[in-house]
């Protein structure tokens, strides 16, 4: 395989020397198809059933060109993947060797990357970001991942807009800290929620930067959750890397059919319409929080969702369960005492939200 060194180098000596899987869809989509024991008739006749007998490309050509296309990059530069988590885990199985390598993550953050690290049993490194603004510093990331030569930091996961703080990271800082790691660790920027922040996207900065990596999803902004569809951006050379270890199948193809129908004009218009709505939504439901006596504190958001810090958070959450309104208890994380996290919804759900906080904290 060839590519930059500076990213192939860090990959585990297993994965470049593995013979990878080639299921019947990744030769062969057309003609008569005789090679891989599925039925010749779908269960039912019908659009919904048409083409559901047979596997589906494991990477289809049409929906990686539209992703390319919507993040602007090069169709090559595209893993589809189930959801961001999968990039996720096949960027800590490709690069991670058990009980040697590490990854290196800043709680308060989503918790799948320090889950990823212990299914493969690689070690981690956490940097905690403090509260109130949590910002990085990139000068304890390049210290700690320069003086663990013995057990290398292989990874380090950036999410902006931060997944659960909502605090957003500039441009300009994440390109020096690729820089800074270059050659010694990859930059996973988690862009789950970046649709919603008014600051720009990595995407178009892959090229500059080979070790960079951007993690995007159809999960949020794009109202596709239950799809499971995402993206891996990176050097193609990675995406590359990637395919080598991804499943024969990722996606099906229910779910290529839907994930592609929205990736034209039309479709993002309606995602960008949908945003404006939430971002709205946002700002009111934050407004009224703000009024309740027993809120302490909204923590600066980028993202769909609102941290709340409140004078008890265990008695919110009871009364909120009670009112069957779920909300997502924060407190336990570093930083985060007493604080509950609260995504924003219709103004209906918005309004049920705010009497449960009235209820036990008013």
């Amino acid at each position: 395989m060839k590519g930059p060194s500076s990213v192939l180098a860090l990959a585990r000596p297993a994965v470049l020397a593995l013979k990878p899987y080639t299921s019947a869809r990744s030769l062969a989509t057309e003609g008569l198809l005789l090679d891989a024991n599925e039925s010749p008739w779908p269960l039912r006749s019908g659009k919904s059933f048409s083409g559901l007998n047979r596997y589906p490309s494991p990477q289809p050509p049409s929906l990686r060109t539209a992703a390319a296309s919507i993040y602007g990059v090069k169709p090559e530069s595209v893993l589809v993947t189930r959801g961001s988590d999968e990039g996720i885990e096949l960027l800590v199985r490709g690069f991670c060797e058990a009980r040697k390598d590490r990854i290196l993550f800043c709680p308060p953050t989503y918790g799948v990357y320090e889950t990823a690290a212990a299914i493969q049993g690689c070690g981690t490194v956490r940097l905690d970001a403090a509260p109130p603004d949590f910002r990085l510093d990139a000068r304890r990331i390049l210290e700690a991942v320069g003086g663990s030569k013995s057990r290398p930091v292989k990874l380090v996961f950036v999410c902006t807009p931060n997944n659960p703080t909502g605090t957003a990271y500039g441009r300009s800082e994440l390109l020096a800290l690729a820089r800074g790691l270059k050659g010694r660790s990859l930059l996973v920027v988690d862009e789950a929620y970046q649709e919603f922040s008014d600051l720009p996207s990595l995407t178009k900065d892959l090229r500059a930067a080979s070790n960079l990596v951007v993690l995007r999803t159809l999960s949020k902004a794009w109202g596709l959750a239950g799809l499971r569809c995402g993206f891996t951006l990176g050097d193609p050379a990675l995406i590359a890397l990637l395919q080598r270890i991804r499943a024969p199948y990722p996606l099906s193809e229910a779910a290529v059919r839907l994930a592609a129908s929205v990736f034209h004009p039309g479709g993002v218009k309606r995602m960008r319409d949908s945003v404006k709505r939430i971002l709205k939504e946002r700002e009111a439901l934050a407004a009224r929080l703000a009024e309740v006596p027993g809120v302490l504190s909204l923590f600066e958001t980028h993202a769909n969702f609102l941290l709340v810090k409140v004078v008890n958070a265990e008695l919110l959450l009871k009364t909120a369960r009670r009112r069957g309104v779920i909300l997502r208890d924060r407190s336990g994380e570093p930083g985060l005492a007493g604080c509950v996290r609260v995504s924003v919804g219709s103004p209906a759900e918005n309004s049920a939200a705010l009497k449960c906080f009235s209820e036990a904290l008013g």
